[in-house]
């Protein structure tokens, strides 16, 4: 066929179906060079619409141009319309503005539809007062509303919080000529419960339908996501009732021959497994009942003729595993609706089974979640790497750490490279086993294998190190970590500084202490007032006592960190050797006051409200 023979429906035809824009308009493009063929409103409009949907603005821009010199641009208005739509849907709101703006200069007189579009559009994106001048200047050009005007302003009154002004606008409608509709009264409807006017938004529910106005399945979707959305608010019983209302307004719908979809069914799921997350700490009776209802609400769905999706599973599972059923040991419910799943034939993703993985290595049931990784991974699912962080984590909690180090191989054999996290978590398993030498030999293999270590790990070697009374080669990782640019913290310095006091070096500890803050610039005094305070505590239990409440002092006259040390010092036994209990025991009786007096007054005032012992030998 030539191209003489094509006519426009052919073009917009292939336009529509070609999923890319770039590829469509090189099409089009091809066509208008052909003798016999000439772009109409037709292929212009579907090719306006189609770079504009897939954000191809610049290539938009240029053919409208291109189609004002070619069609009659009192023509133009659907055109333009659908333009200011995509532009508003991506965020380019200025950009539809623009549009709307140079209509009349392009000989389109903008009607109550492009009214509409740019006022709905300010309003999605929150600009309320500019979408009011907007209809005050289309009442000033005598331009009338219509029912789609209506119920664009219903819903900026709802989204500003004025339901009352929807309702009364609402109930004006039929006297200029506009239908009462569905759309504009579940809008209202949203905004009352929004607002915690229950009881006028079921009235207003009920008359609605009484009137013979039966919302469509969509807009009664959005009305039933308003009840999973209030699902942030922690009155228990208040969200149980809303919840349960919107399962009464889907039976009486129901009744009206509206028949519920997939995404009214997964609405209600979803909503009814996030309340757990806000009644769990104060009713788990009201928590069970929420989980069991989402449970049954399921089970009745699918007796209905209802196919539950991946998202149904996925938000029942996550509600049973985070926040429900897990907690009370019930951990077969969620596992069997895994099976379930399959059944439907609706194959668990990813995310699922990382979520029931989860669950079970925090309940101590490591084994079960490493037999179904491997029965997900025989069945095709490749996992990521939280799924093996996940596994390794709960081996290292059980001091199952042989089978962690498997775990790490395991990661490379399936092609998921391990990340810092990882081994972060192997590391401070095997330190806290004492398995120095192992700790030792991961961390240099993982080197070998390119990923970089953070200052967490080098914390962890120190303490193995430490652990091991290999203090030399502790203190050698001062370099080394300055090398890689990362910044010392106090938990580093505080763990060598226990381990040169264990060993026997206070002379080095007390250094250690003084390096940190004049070379390192590590406080100890104001960066971590818990830390600070433990390795003040065990320096003073090790005999060192005057030099670092000296140095304290020194570094932090004008702020209120040293008070708060001493004060958590006061209990403090000094293990010093009898030639220094004489000058301790001066400090305690006369230099600590007169010390606390530098500090600010409030903080002077509770520390003193502590009784400080005068004598604590």
């Amino acid at each position: 066929m030539g191209y003489a023979s094509l006519l426009p429906k052919h073009v917009a035809s292939v336009v529509k179906y070609q999923r890319d824009p770039l590829k469509a308009l090189e099409m089009f493009n091809s066509v208008k060079r052909e003798d016999g063929f000439k772009h109409t409103f037709l292929t212009y409009k579907c090719m306006v619409d189609k770079l504009g949907f897939h954000g191809e603005f610049e290539a938009m821009e240029r053919l409208l141009l291109e189609m004002r010199m070619n069609v009659d641009n009192g023509l133009l208005e659907g055109v333009y319309i659908g333009a200011m739509r995509n532009y508003g849907r991506t965020g380019k709101v200025q950009e539809a503005v623009n549009i709307f703006e140079r209509m009349d200069f392009y000989n389109c007189e903008p009607s109550v539809q492009s009214y509409n579009a740019v006022m709905n559009l300010l309003i999605e994106a929150g600009y309320f007062n500019q979408a009011h001048k907007v209809y005050m200047r289309m009442k000033d050009k005598g331009i009338e509303p219509d029912v789609y005007t209506y119920t664009i302003r219903i819903k900026s009154f709802c989204r500003t919080n004025r339901p009352y002004a929807a309702l009364r606008l609402l109930n004006n409608m039929p006297s200029p000529g506009c239908e009462f509709n569905a759309v504009a009264c579940c809008t209202v409807i949203s905004g009352f419960y929004k607002e915690d006017f229950c009881a006028e938004a079921y009235e207003l529910f009920v008359n609605m339908l009484s009137q013979g106005f039966c919302p469509n399945i969509t807009t009664f979707n959005k009305l039933i996501h308003t009840f999973a959305k209030k699902g942030d608010v922690r009155e228990s019983e208040k969200l149980f009732n809303k919840v349960s209302e919107a399962i009464r307004f889907l039976d009486g719908v129901k009744r009206e021959g509206l028949t519920p979809d997939v995404v009214t069914y997964n609405t209600l799921i979803c909503g009814l497994c996030k309340k757990s997350e806000v009644d769990k700490a104060e009713c788990y009776l009201h928590t069970m009942g929420k989980i069991q209802d989402a449970d049954n609400l399921l089970k009745d769905a699918t007796y209905k003729g209802f196919v539950p999706d991946e998202f149904t599973y996925c938000s029942l599972i996550n509600g049973l595993w985070q926040e429900g059923l897990s907690q009370h040991g019930l951990i077969l419910q969620a596992l069997q609706l895994m099976n379930d799943m399959s059944e439907n034939v609706c194959n668990p993703d990813i995310w699922t089974f990382n979520l029931v993985i989860n669950g079970l290595c925090k309940m101590g049931c490591v084994s079960d979640a490493s037999k179904l990784m491997n029965d997900a991974i025989s069945k095709g699912c490749l996992h990521d790497v939280f799924t093996f962080n996940t596994l390794i984590d709960g081996y290292c909690k059980q001091l199952n750490l042989d089978d962690a180090i498997e775990g790490v191989s395991s990661m490379w054999s399936h092609g998921v490279t391990p990340d810092v996290i990882a081994y972060n978590t192997l590391l401070n398993g095997l330190c806290k086993a004492a398995r120095n030498e192992d700790v030792m030999e991961m961390f240099r293999a993982m080197l070998g294998k390119g990923c970089a270590p953070n200052i967490i790990m080098y914390n962890i070697l120190v303490e193995s190190l430490c652990k091991a009374r290999k203090i030399s080669e502790a203190l050698d990782l001062l370099d080394e970590i300055q090398d890689k640019g990362l910044a010392l913290d106090i938990v580093y310095f505080g763990t060598l500084i226990n381990g040169l006091c264990d060993n026997g070096d206070l002379d080095g500890a007390y250094k250690l202490f003084r390096r940190a803050e004049q070379e390192f610039k590590v406080s100890h005094t104001t960066s971590s007032i818990p830390e600070a305070v433990g390795i003040i505590r065990l320096m003073v239990r090790k005999g060192i006592v005057l030099e670092v409440v000296d140095t304290i002092f020194e570094a932090d006259k004008r702020e209120i960190a040293a008070p708060k040390i001493l004060c958590a010092l006061r209990n403090t036994k000094p293990k010093v050797q009898s030639k220094k209990a004489a000058s301790v025991k001066e400090f305690w009786s006369s230099s600590c006051i007169e010390r606390l007096a530098l500090a600010k007054l409030g903080v002077l005032v509770e520390c003193n409200s502590a009784s400080m012992p005068s004598n604590p030998y």
